[in-house]
């Protein structure tokens, strides 16, 4: 076996491990490579419940931006087909919303494309006596395709705004949850639901379109700008994207009942003036049941936390705190930190890492997990990884994310309270700009609900004494 061989080779001395964010500057060439080309080599599966069937994680979609796109921060020639709906998605046709859940519900009055330049007219409202609103979304441009269908950018004509619209196809075959999780969304750092219609093909073709606020960059692009110009991405962006993905986190978790199942720097949008930050695309978001399984094969690899790769079915949202991890260390680093070449191989960088987990680590991840027969490979050390200059508190919270053992793992609040975000708890922090920061620390009562009272005084900034 391939993954075993390598692991050996690393146990006897053969392979340095001096680039633990990859094995040599060519293979970070490969990852850009890989994610810029939507190289996928990895088999999908598709998961059962007791609702129904669940689609599998959208393999391709790996690089999400403007609201739930997934390929537009990958520079294009100005007349690239990523300008141009798939042909297919011409004549699309709107049709009423039959759901049961009427919560926001569209009917076509007028248009029957997508195709930029075009007009899609719906009506929202209408319920318990509130009138019916009109509303007019002009097509202007795809910014993202995927195995999911297609999303582009188009001007609301009765607002001015512009918006996302994600279009998704829907198949029978499989459970589509992310309408039904974002009609319970309303948080500063999750990306909110405006409307949602459905559209046929001639082929009789059923797609869902989810309105979304437009936010143009991800933390992604962000990050890839830094990287292009070898710059390090300013600490204070590093601990406002983090510190802002954790409280999102907090609130699907603690409050809606959610896990995100794809948490990447590719799903968190950025407002590049004012630097607040929203999670989106919940096409794998999944409120997890005790007892009730899932399928192992989700989250995008890189960030796939390592129970996933034993091949757990009863994980917990630690997978999502996994994720977080990763992502903070690759904006400290500025490349991915397990840029795994498969899904094994991915188990192969993590254990470069942070060594050979324990038979008690195994068992923690998946306790249906026989097979132990790992070369014994020491962990390296954290400040050796990163750079002499450092912060200790950064290198400290990615060592809080980063446990084999799902249970080891800080939870989103408590990530909110570690000391790595006391610059943004002082009110005499301001964007370079000199602008003051995002709000951070509006925090609703259910938010809080489960905090102790230590983690609340660590948590929230003390207000500023005024003298007489």
């Amino acid at each position: 076996m391939n993954v075993m061989r390598r692991l050996k080779s690393i146990a006897s001395g053969r392979s340095s491990v001096s680039d633990p964010g990859g094995d040599s500057s060519i293979k970070r060439v490969k990852v850009e490579q890989e994610v810029e080309s939507n190289v996928i080599d990895e088999p999908q599966s598709v998961e059962k419940s007791t609702e129904g069937v669940e689609q599998p994680m959208d393999a391709t979609s790996t690089d999400m931006a403007a609201s739930t796109s997934n390929t537009s921060s990958v520079p294009k020639p100005e007349k690239s087909d990523y300008d141009e709906l798939p042909k297919e998605m011409h004549e699309m046709k709107i049709k009423e919303d039959k759901s049961e859940d009427k919560e926001i519900e569209a009917t076509v009055v007028n248009g029957n494309g997508t195709e930029k330049g075009q007009v899609i007219v719906t009506t929202v409202g209408g319920r318990n006596g509130q009138p019916k609103q009109t509303l007019s979304y002009m097509a202007e441009r795809v910014v993202g395709t995927g195995s999911f269908g297609v999303v582009f950018e188009a001007k609301c004509l009765e607002t001015g705004e512009s918006v996302a619209i994600k279009k998704v196809l829907q198949d029978k075959r499989y459970k589509n949850r992310e309408l039904q999780i974002m009609r319970l969304l309303d948080h500063p750092n999750v990306v909110p639901l405006k409307n949602c219609f459905y559209s046929t093909t001639e082929r009789n073709e059923v797609y869902l379109n989810v309105v979304l606020e437009y936010v143009p960059e991800t933390v992604y692009r962000v990050s890839r700008h830094y990287s292009r110009m070898t710059h390090q991405i300013p600490l204070l962006y590093v601990q406002l994207y983090t510190y802002q993905i954790c409280r999102a986190l907090n609130y699907i978790h603690c409050v809606i009942g959610v896990c995100h199942r794809d948490i990447k720097p590719q799903n968190l949008l950025v407002n590049p003036h004012t630097h607040q930050l929203k999670l989106c695309d919940f096409g794998s978001a999944k409120m997890l049941v005790p007892g009730e399984p899932n399928i192992s094969y989700i989250c995008s690899r890189y960030y796939r936390a390592p129970e996933l790769i034993f091949g757990a079915t009863e994980y917990t949202n630690a997978i999502d705190m996994w994720s977080v991890g990763c992502v903070l260390a690759e904006l400290l680093l500025g490349h991915p930190l397990f840029p795994g070449e498969s899904g094994v191989d991915q188990l192969v960088e993590i254990i470069k890492i942070l060594g050979t987990p324990t038979r008690e680590e195994i068992k923690c991840m998946n306790p249906h997990y026989t097979e132990f027969k790992f070369p014994q490979i020491k962990a390296h050390p954290w400040h050796k990884i990163f750079h002499k200059r450092m912060p200790p508190e950064a290198v400290d919270l990615v060592s809080r994310l980063l446990q084999y053992s799902p249970k080891l793992r800080c939870s989103a609040l408590e990530a909110c309270a570690h000391p790595f975000f006391d610059d943004l708890r002082e009110q005499s922090t301001t964007l370079p700009n000199g602008k003051p920061l995002p709000p951070l620390f509006n925090f609703t009562p259910q938010e809080l609900a489960h905090a102790s009272p230590e983690l609340l005084q660590r948590l929230v900034p003390k207000p500023k004494h005024v003298e007489k």
